[in-house]
């Protein structure tokens, strides 16, 4: 112990992000070496990381980020929003996003990918991360638009926390001849259009004929209850799937902005008024803890898990 003074703590400290007392403890098991005491914080963050691993973590942020290059969307979650608000949280976040641009194909790829100027990788750090914060984080899922025509991309985030993060995230991809700025502000009203009106495809020629065929199927069996006639069935259904495709494609929903055009519509006016061609080429969104089925459980027994941690 006597090898250990408080300007050893601190520079562990500011080295690793760790707290006082474990910076404290990891120095004196390795007789005051900075070195050997990252790499025992490290193993220490480690054994948490894997204790924590099965805990559910549906909170924590949705981020995006967009260059001329492509743009990314990448989720990244923790176990409750007050760590989604730890600045520690929200820099890994960023930086992770920046780093999607480049290795955002999938998520293996990110977490292998070199974090920043370190010699760890995202995964490492991400580890190092869950040993500080002393939550479950989970790099979830990254997608990537690359551009392929000289595309324009733009994106929003719904829900904003900080600049990049929030709740719901969308990038999307335009190609045009039109002027840059004009045709990035309408790829942002349809980017806050996507975010609420949640399409699945561009057209009708890009649903997957699978979902129509199950949507049909369905339709069917609700009409035939009607007791009408097949060819009055039919009808019914073919109008009923009319209905369908204006509610998940986004050329035929209506405009959000204006409540009555629909966006083919107002891409149409668009290309009129800045004299150019507007074509959608692809777009994604992410909706933060989406298919993550959370356990709800009485306070009473989280006061109990809480004490047996």
């Amino acid at each position: 112990m006597s090898g250990v003074t408080a300007t050893l703590v601190k520079e562990l400290r500011d080295k690793t992000g760790a707290g006082m007392m474990d910076c404290k403890n990891a120095l004196v098991e390795t007789n005051g070496n900075i070195e050997e005491s990252i790499d025992w914080l490290r193993k220490k963050g480690i054994s948490g990381a894997e204790k924590k691993s099965a805990r559910v973590a549906a909170d924590g942020v949705v981020t995006v980020s967009v260059n001329s290059d492509a743009a990314a969307l990448v989720e990244i979650n923790s176990e409750t929003d007050f760590v989604s608000r730890n600045p520690d949280f929200q820099n890994f976040a960023k930086n992770v996003s920046q780093i999607a641009l480049a290795n955002g194909n999938n998520i293996e790829d990110l977490k292998k990918a070199k974090y920043l100027d370190s010699k760890k990788s995202v995964e490492e750090t991400l580890t190092d991360l869950i040993g500080l914060i002393g939550e479950n984080i989970v790099l979830r899922r990254t997608h990537r638009l690359k551009n392929t025509n000289n595309n324009i991309f733009s994106s929003y985030i719904h829900g904003q926390i900080n600049e990049g993060l929030g709740k719901i995230g969308v990038i999307l991809s335009i190609e045009s001849n039109g002027a840059a700025d004009k045709i990035n502000e309408l790829g942002k009203q349809l980017a806050m259009h996507i975010a609420a009106s949640k399409p699945i495809a561009i057209s009708v020629d890009d649903v997957d004929p699978e979902v129509i065929e199950r949507e049909r199927s369905i339709l069917i069996e609700q009409a035939k209850d009607s007791g009408k006639p097949d060819n009055i069935i039919e009808k019914m259904v073919e109008g009923r799937i009319s209905k369908f495709y204006s509610e998940i494609t986004l050329m035929d929903q209506i405009w959000v902005i204006d409540g009555e055009s629909k966006v083919a519509k107002i891409i149409k006016e668009a290309e009129k008024d800045f004299s150019c061609n507007i074509s959608i080429k692809d777009f994604k969104y992410f909706i933060l803890g989406e298919g993550i089925e959370v356990e709800k459980k009485d306070f009473a027994t989280e006061v109990a898990e809480q004490i047996n941690n």
